[in-house]
């Protein structure tokens, strides 16, 4: 037997990055459409009786992800796909058969899955799955159409080429064999290779099929061979050749069944792209802005000089490069926006799992689905979400006694929201447990040195002192909190890796709603350029809701701090001129409001200058990071415009009025 190896060149290494890349694309698209079914039948009123529509939704992706992984090479994920999708089709002969032992074997399952997919991916040792493997094994095996499938070896599936072969074997009435050669060296002292097995079993029937296959230790050959039923094996066990009986009649019927067979992986109006290609794409529009901006400055300087009819068409030809431009930008973002669908799902199955440990009941009401956000952003927030709604079940709802002592129902609700607003994605968690102790926060706060013991108790310092690292209300550790890390984490993704904000709105006794207010993009935005001191700044737009005219002399001092009138209410006034140690400017001036509800504020600009689009710079190094500071970009001249984080300033105001050590998020 001779053997042909391939050398490992770099076009080899890069073709199979790339099928890589492609496998575990395939594969979340499976194992999404798998988590959505199986979840949904959990939260049922009957969660053991699942449609035929359901069942063999779940059977196909299962059997997908076990052909891909069988391309690739991912064994592990290979072999628990095959027996979830042996599971799965005893089940489909009789959907009865299905219990909530099995619908919790079949979402483990689905995770372990997922973290072999992985660990395949990032070249990390695969899970051990040998539990896994026992329950489902054991379940099968239970079940009357059952049997031990980790006894019996398996081919892979049939080709519908070989479909004819096994159609006449079965009609001639031969009988039909699965047969296993297990090379050894004993075995090949005595001559016994797979050349002299193929001999043998052509002697006595036809080879319909033959595969080779890679097991712990070495190499296996499989054979199915259709032999007349009086055919006699005597003997052969002692050359490590193994004949049991095979039926294809379900891979059979899976062939021809037109209902049952596999789908095209994507459909011909479909095209998978490299996100990394798209972000090339935006930092080449990026670019093109600053160039539109540097252009629109020279035809400014340059206008004087030219006859008025030239002056009017350069113009216009500008104008038409930036509409042009901006509907780039908008298509380039279509083709980036992924429905938050699927990170939803995640946290269902977070729910579940944290309800189990702690014993709580939730109900999970989930809205805003089908809302649209960038996937760079979409992969970097899972993380905070997780952190959030891990906070909420284990800080936020109460126990059930403790629920019904309080007057409220027994279940616990948790709610997670996402909203399109403008150009900004708004996403709440929201618990109806008991709301944050306020005063246990500050207690708590005091006795860990991170505020003073005759500091103030601001409401509005609670966000920055649960969110800083290290703190946490909880005595004891668990699977869920007590170390003081979740918040904190959640809210430097959000802040500093999203240049999004996060607010807290609680009641005691009532509940805790977190609302994170993200970018659809993070490259490419839309600001509100202000003068403060003769200096430019840059003001995101989807943080600003309205610009008023303030008058000289018309504020409000109460407590060391300044107030202006707004709609009949009043807001805290911080003065970029004094937090940037600028002059002050001579009469009126105006004030940019941000936030909502208890973390709205007012910020005293010089002056609005106008609206841009600009290419946002993050500021990474640790030298130039500063409090309030979001990134920096251009306006076309060259000039650097640092872009404001005004809930950053608006934290860094309040440890600066009051002299307080927190860190919260690490922005200071």
């Amino acid at each position: 037997m001779h053997w042909c190896l391939t050398p490992v060149t770099p076009e080899f290494e890069e073709s199979f990055a790339e099928d890589l890349e492609d496998y575990v694309a395939e594969c979340a698209d499976h194992l999404s459409a798998a988590r959505e079914i199986l979840l949904d039948q959990e939260t049922s009123s009957n969660p053991t009786q699942i449609s035929k529509d359901q069942l063999d939704g779940l059977f196909r992706n299962f059997h997908t992800i076990k052909g891909l992984s069988g391309m690739v090479g991912a064994r592990v994920v290979e072999e628990i796909s095959h027996r979830l999708e042996s599971y799965l089709g005893i089940v489909r002969k009789d959907s009865s058969l299905l219990t909530m032992v099995g619908v919790d074997v079949l979402i483990n399952g689905l995770g372990v899955v997922e973290s072999a997919i992985a660990a395949f991916r990032d070249g990390r040792p695969e899970p051990n799955v040998a539990a896994l493997v026992q329950r489902i094994t054991a379940l099968s095996s239970s079940l009357p159409t059952g049997r031990n499938t980790a006894e019996s070896p398996r081919v892979a599936d049939v080709p519908m080429a070989r479909k004819a072969k096994f159609t006449a074997a079965l009609g001639r009435g031969d009988r039909l064999c699965i047969v296993t050669f297990s090379p050894a060296p004993d075995v090949a002292a005595r001559g016994v290779d797979v050349n002299v097995v193929r001999s043998r079993l052509q002697a006595v029937g036809e080879i319909l099929h033959a595969e080779p296959k890679s097991v712990a230790g070495g190499l296996q050959f499989l054979f199915v061979l259709a032999v007349n039923p009086a055919a006699d094996f005597t003997g052969w066990p002692a050359d490590n050749i193994r004949v049991e009986p095979y039926s294809p009649a379900a891979e059979l019927a899976e062939v021809s069944d037109p209902g049952q067979t596999a789908l095209p992986l994507t459909s011909v109006n479909l095209v998978r792209v490299d996100l990394a290609r798209l972000d090339d794409i935006m930092r080449s529009l990026g670019e093109m802005v600053l160039t539109r901006a540097r252009l629109e400055n020279s035809l400014g300087r340059a206008a004087q000089f030219l006859p008025p009819g030239e002056r009017r068409d350069l113009e216009e030809t500008v104008q038409g490069l930036d509409r042009q431009l901006r509907d780039l930008r908008e298509g380039v973002m279509r083709v980036r926006l992924v429905p938050i669908r699927d990170l939803f799902s995640r946290m269902r199955l977070v729910v579940r799992d944290l309800t189990r440990e702690t014993g709580k009941d939730i109900d999970l009401v989930v809205s805003g689905e089908e809302t649209e956000i960038d996937k760079f952003v979409v992969e970097r927030l899972a993380d905070p979400l997780l952190h959030l709604v891990r906070n909420a079940v284990s800080h936020g709802l109460e126990s059930a006694a403790d629920r019904v002592a309080a007057g409220k129902p027994p279940r616990g609700r948790l709610a997670l929201r996402a909203a399109a607003v403008g150009g900004t994605i708004v996403l709440e968690v929201e618990d109806d447990g008991r709301g944050v102790q306020f005063e246990a926060v500050f207690a708590r706060a005091r006795s860990a040195g991170l505020i003073a013991v005759d500091a103030t108790t601001d409401p509005m310092a609670v966000l920055d002192l649960i969110c800083a690292p290290g703190f946490s209300t909880r005595d004891e550790v668990d699977r869920g909190s007590g170390r003081g890390v979740g918040l904190d984490v959640a809210r430097r993704a959000i802040e500093q890796g999203l240049a999004g904000s996060l607010t807290l709105d609680s009641r005691q006794g009532a509940g805790t709603r977190f609302t994170a207010r993200l970018p659809l993009t993070l490259i490419v935005a839309d600001v509100l350029t202000v003068s403060v001191g003769g200096q430019t700044y840059a003001v995101p737009q989807t943080v600003v809701r309205e610009v008023i005219p303030v008058e000289a002399g018309s504020t409000i001092v109460l407590e060391n701090n300044e107030l202006i009138r707004h709609h009949g209410g009043v807001l805290p006034l911080l003065r970029l001129d004094d937090l940037f140690h600028h002059p002050r400017p001579v009469g009126s001036y105006v004030a940019l409001v941000v936030g909502d509800g208890t973390s709205a504020m007012a910020l005293a600009v010089d002056r609005a200058v106008g609206m841009r689009e600009v290419v946002v710079r993050p500021l990474t190094d640790l030298l130039v990071q500063a409090p309030g500071i979001g990134g920096a970009t251009e306006l076309g001249d060259g000039r650097p415009v640092l872009i404001l984080d005004p809930a950053g300033l608006a934290r860094y105001n309040r440890r600066r009025v009051a002299g307080s050590p927190v860190r919260a998020g690490g922005l200071s």
